[in-house]
C-alpha cells in the first residue's frame, strides 16, 4: 500500500494512501463494516473490516474500497491474519504463547507487546497494526497511553487501528497519541440508545430544533470533525484542538495527561521540534498546556542546560513579557530597553507557560510563537513554575544581584539579593519605570556593568542560539558579526559562514561553515548508502544509519562512506526514523 506523509505534528500525521503523486484518501481515516457502507464515502473510510469467530482462534481481515496498492489500477489491498489469544489486561504478567500471525495486518494485545519478542524483529514490517484490547486498556489508567506510545515509535510507518473506542468527541485526542484508523461501534451504540455522538460527547437530540437520531447525522459530525483534526495537522494546532475536546470528560483528560508524562519522560527529542515555520503557533489557553512536552523540554532546558551569555552574568533583570513577539518589538519593552539602557545585564522575561524567557532567545520556538491571555492573573502552577526555574538559574549562575520588575512576588531568601522596582504599579508606570532606571545605574556602579557594542551582543545571542538548536556554539569560536538588519551575517575573516534568518528563527549555514562544524561535532549527523547519488532529499531508500538526538526542523549533516557531503534539514523527528512514508529530510546544502 502506497503512503506519504502529507503533514505532522507530534504523534500524529496527515498520511495520503495510494498513488504517491495523487492519494486516493487520507489519514485519520475510518475502517467500516459491510452493513456501514451505504452513506459513507471512501475518502472518509476506505477501509472495511471483517472479523470471523466461526473457529478458533478467529481472523480479522481489512479490504481497501480504493486502489491504495501498486500499481494502482485496482481496488485493493487485502489482508487477513489469524488471532491470538487476547488475555486481560490485569493478566499481564502472563504468556499464553499463542500471540497470532505476523504480515501486513498484525494484531496485538498488552499481552503480545510484552511478550512476543518477534515485534522486536527489524524485518517486521506491518502496514497496519490492530491494537486489539484497546478498550480494556483505556479503563486501566496509563496503558493505553503507554501501549500507543510503544507501538507508533515501533511501527513508525505503520497505520494504528484502536477498535471500538473512537468518536467525533475524541478523535482528536487519539490522533494526537498517534492512532490513524477510527471504527464507529461506539456510534452505532449510542444510535442504537437514540443518542447523538458529537465531537463533546454523546448526548440526547434537542426536540425543539427537530434534531434526531440517524446515520445520515452522524456521519455529517463525523465528517465534520474529521475535517477539523486534518486541518489542525496541517496547520500544526492540533494540540489547541485536544484541549479544547478533552475538557467534555474526565477520561480523556487523564488519557492526555498520562500521554503527556510518558513523552516527557522518554521521548526528548525525538518528538519534539526545534525550528518551525513562522505560521506555528503555540496556544497557551488553558491550564493543560503547562504540561505540553514542547513546553515541559523548554523548562527543563531553561532548568538544567541553559547558561547565560558570556559576561551577562552579574545583574540578573526579571521583566514582564507582553502579547507582541518577540518581546523586542513591543511598544512596552520599548520603554523598558530605555530604562535600562545599554548594560551587560541580562534581561529575562517572566511568562506562562514557558516560565522564563531569555533575552538571548527571545526570537527562537517555542519563545517567539506562543500566545497567551495576558490579563495579569496568575494560577499557583504557573507561580510555582516560575519560582523553582528562577532558583534554578540563580544556583547554577553567579549572578551578584536581581532586579525584579516581572511583577511576580518570587521568593528572596536566597543569598542573592533581590530588588523590587515594580510595587504596585504598572510596568510601564512612570513611576516603575523610574525605580528599573534607578536601580540599573546603581547596578551599572557597583557591579562595573560595562556596555556592549552591537555586534558584540548580537553574537552572545546567535551563540545562545546554537546552544540550543544545536550540539553546541563551539565552531563559533573567532566568528564575527556583519551585514545589516535584519538578516544579520556571521563571517569567519571574510567569509560568510552563515546567516541569521528572522523567520525561521534560526541561522541557516553556508556550505563553508560545514567542515568546521562537522568538526566540532556541532550537529548530528546521518548516512547514506553507498554507491547512490544523492540528488534529492532523504528518503528511506538512501538513508544507512543517522543520530538520533535531532528534532523537527533541525540541521543535520549528510555523509556518505565517511565523507561530508552536505547538509539536510529534518521533516520529522526522530521517532518516525528511520521508515516513515515519504520525505525524511529536505536536502540544504550539497558540497
Amino acid at each position: 500500500m502506497g503512503q506519504t506523509l502529507m503533514a505532522n505534528q507530534r504523534l500524529a500525521r496527515l498520511v495520503g494512501l495510494g498513488d504517491r503523486t495523487q492519494p486516493a484518501a487520507y489519514t485519520p481515516c475510518m475502517v467500516i463494516d459491510e452493513g456501514s457502507i451505504e452513506g459513507i464515502s471512501p475518502a472518509l473510510a476506505p477501509f472495511i473490516h471483517k472479523q470471523d469467530n466461526s473457529n478458533l482462534p478467529g481472523t480479522l481481515s481489512l479490504h481497501s474500497r480504493l486502489a491504495l496498492a501498486i500499481p494502482f489500477e485496482e481496488t485493493g489491498p487485502s489482508w487477513s491474519t489469524r488471532l491470538g489469544h487476547v488475555l486481560p489486561p490485569s493478566m499481564e504478567d502472563a504468556d499464553n504463547s499463542e500471540h497470532g500471525e505476523t504480515g501486513p495486518l498484525l494484531a496485538v494485545s498488552w499481552q503480545r507487546l510484552r511478550h512476543d519478542s518477534v515485534l522486536l524483529s527489524e524485518e517486521l514490517k506491518p502496514q497496519v497494526v490492530v491494537l486489539l484490547d484497546a478498550l480494556q486498556l483505556a479503563g486501566r489508567p496509563g496503558k493505553l497511553a503507554e501501549a500507543l506510545f510503544v507501538l507508533r515509535k515501533r511501527f513508525s510507518s505503520s497505520l494504528i487501528w484502536c477498535p471500538a473506542i473512537s468518536g467525533p468527541d475524541n478523535l482528536a485526542l487519539l490522533t494526537w497519541m498517534g492512532v490513524d484508523l477510527h471504527d464507529l461501534a461506539r456510534t452505532w451504540q449510542c444510535e442504537a440508545s437514540r443518542v447523538l455522538l458529537t465531537n463533546s460527547g454523546p448526548r440526547l437530540c434537542e426536540e425543539t430544533l427537530d434534531e434526531e437520531v440517524s446515520r445520515e447525522r452522524h456521519v455529517e459530525i463525523w465528517t465534520q470533525e474529521m475535517a477539523c483534526v486534518r486541518r489542525a495537522i496541517r496547520d500544526g494546532t492540533l494540540r489547541e484542538l485536544v484541549e479544547q475536546r478533552v475538557i467534555s470528560s474526565p477520561r480523556m483528560v487523564e488519557h492526555l495527561r498520562y500521554h503527556d508524562a510518558i513523552v516527557n519522560q522518554q521521548s526528548t527529542p525525538s518528538t519534539l521540534s526545534v525550528v518551525v515555520p513562522p505560521s506555528r503557533a503555540l496556544r497557551a489557553h488553558g491550564s493543560a498546556t503547562l504540561q505540553d512536552p514542547e513546553v515541559v523540554d523548554w523548562v527543563n532546558f531553561m532548568s538544567t542546560g541553559y547558561s547565560p551569555p558570556s559576561g551577562l552574568d552579574k545583574v540578573l533583570i526579571l521583566l514582564p513579557c507582553s502579547e507582541r513577539k518577540p518581546y523586542r518589538d513591543s511598544r512596552s519593552h520599548h520603554r523598558f530597553r530605555e530604562a535600562i539602557g545599554n548594560t551587560s545585564a541580562h534581561e529575562v522575561m517572566v511568562t506562562s507557560p514557558l516560565g522564563l524567557v531569555p533575552r538571548d532567545l527571545e526570537r527562537i520556538w517555542p519563545a517567539a510563537h506562543y500566545d497567551v491571555p495576558t490579563t495579569g492573573d496568575w494560577s499557583a502552577d504557573e507561580i510555582n513554575r516560575i519560582t523553582e526555574m528562577t532558583s534554578s538559574l540563580l544556583q547554577r549562575n553567579q549572578y551578584e544581584l536581581v532586579i525584579n520588575h516581572s511583577g511576580v512576588d518570587l521568593d528572596t531568601t536566597g543569598e542573592v539579593p533581590f530588588i523590587n522596582t515594580r510595587g504596585d504599579a504598572s510596568a510601564t508606570s512612570k513611576e516603575a519605570l523610574s525605580r528599573l532606571s534607578e536601580a540599573v545605574s546603581t547596578a551599572k556602579e557597583e557591579h562595573v556593568l560595562e556596555g556592549l557594542a552591537n555586534h558584540h551582543r548580537l553574537m552572545l545571542e546567535f551563540r545562545s542560539v546554537a546552544r540550543r538548536q544545536m550540539r553546541s556554539d563551539t565552531w563559533m569560536d573567532g566568528l564575527r558579526v556583519g551585514g545589516k538588519p535584519p538578516r544579520w551575517k556571521v563571517y569567519d575573516g571574510q567569509t560568510q559562514m552563515a546567516q541569521w534568518l528572522p523567520d525561521r528563527g534560526a541561522l541557516s549555514l553556508t556550505k563553508a561553515a560545514l567542515p568546521r562544524v562537522l568538526e566540532h561535532s556541532s550537529l548530528p549527523c546521518i548516512h547514506l548508502k553507498k554507491g547512490l547519488e544523492w540528488k534529492g532529499d532523504v528518503f528511506t531508500s538512501n538513508l544507512l544509519s543517522f543520530d538520533l538526538d535531532f528534532k523537527e526542523g533541525g540541521d543535520l549533516l549528510v555523509l556518505q562512506d565517511g565523507v561530508l557531503i552536505g547538509l539536510a534539514r529534518a521533516s520529522i523527528a526522530s521517532w518516525a526514523w528511520p521508515d516513515s512514508p515519504g520525505r525524511l529530510a529536505k536536502g540544504h546544502h550539497r558540497l
